[in-house]
Order: C-alpha cells, then structure tokens, then sequence
C-alpha cells in the first residue's frame, strides 16, 4: 500500500514523494516520482502510460536528492517521461553502527544484495531497485514496463551500470555521472562488498560492472553514455571510469565516454548535462 506523502505541480506535471512497507527490506521504503504532464489529466493519472527512468543517487543521499537539486523535471516533461528515485538503502534497521560512517550502513546500501550479517536481513538494495520497486510503480502508476531506463550518479552510477548489465530484459536504456565504475579496485567499494558481501572477492563480481561487460552476451547498441568531472576530487581513487571504459572496449559495448574539465562531483555538474542524459534515454524509450 502506496501513502503518498507530498505532492508538487512541476513544469506542467507533478513531482511525488511515496512511503510504502517493503517485505524484501523488511522496512518502511521512500522513494519519489516525477509524472510528466503526458500521464496526467486533470491532475490525476491518465490512461496513457509513459516511459520511466529509475535513478540511483550516491552516498549519503535520500530519495529527495535528485529532484530537489537535478533540475531533470524540465526535460522529463519535454519528452514525456518519468522519473522515480528510491532512497539509497533502508533506514530504522537498528543494526549497532549503522550510521557510524557515511560511506557505510545507512545512506550506503551500494545497490547489493547483503548476504553478510547483520546486513543480510535488510539491506537487499538490488532486489528491492530491480523488483519490489518497479512492480510497485507498475501496479500503482501510469508507468509502461516495456520501456524502462536507468541512470545514476557516483554510488548510484555503480548501481544503473551493474543493474542494466545483469538485467538488459528490464531497462532499454542506460547511462551514469560519475560512476564508481570498478568497486573491486576503490577504497569505497572494498569496504562496502567487504561488509556486506565477504571476503570473497569473486562473489563481488556480480556486482562489479567492469567485470560484468566482460561476461555479458546482450550489448546495448545505443550505447552507454558516461559523463564525468576532471576536477572531481573522487575521481584519481575512487571511480576508475578508464578501466569500465576499456572493458566496454574489450566487450565490443558502445560507450561514449565523456570528460569535462573543471566540473566536480556535485550536483552542479549533473544538472549541466541532466539535459543530455534524459534525451540519450528518451532516443530509446520512445523509438
């Protein structure tokens, strides 16, 4: 059961928050919804069912971040298209030292499925992005599930690029801001996939989407789009956009690479390029 929890009329649509009781974490969820005007009539959801992009936000962030700070409203209403963004992990676990640091526990559910304890039991991000959430947007909104895309930034750049390789029959379209490209080889991912998925470092190739391109047969032909800062602070240890860049390489995955300089990790920088990724997807999603 969906509660919604604040409504916005945005560039002629409506920008949502939702509350809803997840049985994969085992917790109340958030996330929120952007409906274009094209789903909409009279204010209410219409007959029609429009496209939808899923965005994964980075560490620290909530399910207020994207919408609050992107400015992807505008060109989602432009082409049509919805936006959904879940919150980055679930809250209220009660797991001792589960807020102790911001790159780990609450905010920092990194897109996995925990088989560790004591994350095991709650944090189960990848299953509740890939099914709980998309089927709870399908059953409650005026969303098409044929044509679904995904992005993200940072974290959650890590989280598009690995759910789309591993679940190219669910989302047509997929791009990143600054990704953490190769989670096995960064100080970030290590102590996450360490946490929450063992020592074991094969299991973390799953979850590592320069190793996934590597292994998948399903290419996505329109390309993935990547932009990235040169001036990001995180980029030299933390995000390896060469070495998914070169597995795509190998892989024989169209990727379009792009750097900029001058441009940091934040939010200025993907509300520069916001346009560009809505309508690399919207070529997809509405071919």
């Amino acid at each position: 059961m969906l509660e919604l929890l604040a409504a916005h009329a945005c560039h002629g649509g409506v920008q949502r928050f939702y509350r809803h009781d997840s049985k994969v974490t085992g917790l109340p969820m958030r996330f929120s919804v952007y409906l274009p005007p094209q789903a909409l009539h009279g204010g209410e959801a219409a007959a029609v069912r429009v496209p939808a992009l899923f965005y994964l936000a980075g560490l620290t962030c909530t399910e207020e971040t994207f919408p609050i700070k992107a400015g992807a409203q505008r060109f989602a209403a432009r082409h049509g298209i919805a936006l959904i963004a879940p919150d980055t992990s679930p809250r209220g676990a009660g797991i001792p030292g589960e807020s102790a640091a911001w790159d780990f526990g609450v905010g920092a559910g990194f897109y996995v499925d925990a088989t560790e304890e004591p994350w095991s039991r709650h944090f189960r991000m990848y299953s509740y992005v890939r099914d709980e959430l998309r089927e709870t947007v399908l059953a409650n909104l005026p969303v098409d599930g044929e044509r679904l895309g995904i992005f993200g930034h940072s974290m959650g750049g890590h989280g598009a690029l690995m759910l789309a390789l591993r679940n190219p029959q669910i989302y047509r379209s997929v791009s990143a801001f600054a990704p953490i490209a190769a989670p096995s080889r960064c100080p970030w991912g290590e102590k996450a996939f360490t946490g929450y998925l063992g020592e074991d470092r094969a299991a973390w190739k799953a979850y590592d989407s320069s190793e996934l391109v590597a292994s998948v047969s399903h290419k996505f032909a329109q390309g993935i789009l990547i932009d990235q800062g040169l001036s990001d602070q995180y980029l030299a240890e933390q995000l390896y956009p060469d070495v998914f860049e070169a597995a795509c390489r190998a892989a024989g995955q169209p990727v379009t690479l792009r750097r900029h300089e001058g441009y940091d990790h934040g939010y200025y920088f993907i509300s520069t390029f916001i346009e560009d990724h809505l309508a690399h997807h919207a070529k997809v999603l509405l071919a």
